[in-house]
């Protein structure tokens, strides 16, 4: 038989467990998006599935500037909700200009499958696109 002590003791335990775990980010203990840092800076070109829609290029610094794609620049707050090796999804929201949820799929460091929804300036967007480090950025 379990002493009453001892069985407070677990209780007290477990619930200072639950306590910190609830305190974490979404995506679990020291969630940095490491796949992305993997992603080679420079010039990417994103080709949308979508049938006749012209390619976009784009001069990115770092992995990261594939998360908000259509709300560049803006300081929105990111909540990671996958972050493993070759997969990470951010949900983000930018007060007073919109949201979005970013899935990014590494294939290699320069080639990526890309997924993104949300609202921009009160409009609804989708696009779905394969990245590839095409070069250097210019200037």
């Amino acid at each position: 038989m379990v002493s009453r002590s001892k069985r407070l003791t677990v209780m007290v335990g477990a619930g200072l467990a639950l306590a910190t775990l609830g305190a974490l980010p979404a995506s679990g203990v020291g969630s940095s998006l490491a796949m992305l840092d993997r992603l080679e800076p420079g010039l990417w070109e994103l080709r949308a599935r979508d049938p006749g829609t012209k390619a976009q290029r784009l001069c990115i610094r770092q992995g990261q500037d594939l998360i908000q794609l259509r709300h560049g620049g803006l300081d929105c707050k990111r909540v990671v909700v996958v972050d493993h090796p070759a997969e990470v999804a951010v949900q983000y929201t930018c007060p007073g200009n919109g949201y979005g949820r970013t899935s990014i799929r590494r294939e290699t460091d320069t080639l990526i499958q890309l997924d993104s929804q949300g609202i921009e300036n009160g409009r609804p967007f989708a696009f779905a696109a394969e990245g590839r480090r095409i070069g250097t950025c210019r200037g």
